[in-house]
């Protein structure tokens, strides 16, 4: 999609960034054990504008940072921690998913009819749904977003899903490198105070990408990332994570849910 093609205004200027780096990663050639790459910025770009335009129109405090798309998630739906059921009947988004051009026959892209669901994105986007309350997805999008540092989903031979923390180091500081850059650009844009990173990787690289220049006022902290892989998350990660919430100051941001985000 052409920037000119794009909205005024704050989601489009974050739209354009995303396709900024999106252009330099289509440059990149990966190597084993990367055998398939999924960019949802692509074949699911029409709900992930849907996503951006509808909840990324005004400045942010938080920013929820994830590492990079998972297979069930916003490979499916174009929305980071995307899982199906969250995405369709609480965010309400929606929009048309094409197939990548290159698709392990064990990891289809079927979008928003996809019946399998990512456990990461039901505990992440159902605890924020349960804090919001009637309130809606308005109560957390009026002082956060969530976005991925890296936009790609990698796949090895066997349709195994792999993080950036997989690739060779060449490749992996390359690839981290451009993505650190992006995140640097839409903290700004947003003027957001604290980084969120959902899980270590995530947390640690944007404490690297934003020690320096324009961001280095900018507060990182952690949450514990909600995939069943890590076996913290699995012994009550809700209410560890609603602990976490209210220690940084997010449960506060979340009670101003009835406040109507405004257009900077």
């Amino acid at each position: 999609e052409e920037p000119s093609a794009l909205p005024e205004g704050l989601a489009g200027a974050f739209l354009r960034a995303e396709l900024d780096l999106n252009a330099e990663l289509r440059a990149m050639e990966f190597t084993q054990p990367v055998c398939y790459v999924y960019n949802p910025l692509e074949h699911a770009w029409d709900p992930h504008r849907h996503y951006v335009e509808m909840y990324c129109r005004s400045r942010k405090e938080v920013l929820f940072l994830g590492m990079n798309p998972g297979p069930f998630g916003m490979v499916q739906t174009g929305v980071p921690f995307g899982e199906v059921n969250c995405v369709r009947d609480w965010l309400q988004v929606s929009g048309t998913v094409s197939r990548p051009p290159l698709e392990h026959p064990k990891r289809p892209v079927l979008g928003l009819d996809c019946r399998r669901s990512e456990v990461s994105g039901a505990r992440f986007w159902g605890l924020l749904r349960r804090m919001c309350g009637p309130a809606g997805p308005g109560g957390f999008f009026n002082s956060c977003f969530v976005h991925n540092l890296c936009p790609l989903a990698f796949l090895d031979q066997a349709g195994r899903n792999l993080t950036p923390a997989d690739l060779p180091p060449a490749l992996r500081e390359a690839l981290l490198s451009a993505c650190d850059r992006s995140l640097r650009r839409v903290v700004e844009l947003l003027g957001v105070a604290m980084v969120v990173g959902v899980g270590k990787l995530a947390e640690s690289r944007a404490r690297r990408a934003l020690a320096e220049g324009p961001t280095a006022g900018v507060r990182v902290e952690g949450l514990t990332h909600p995939s069943p892989r890590n076996p913290q998350a699995n012994r009550g990660w809700a209410e560890a994570a609603t602990a976490r919430l209210d220690q940084l100051g997010v449960t506060r941001l979340l009670s101003i849910a009835d406040r109507p985000p405004a257009d900077h």
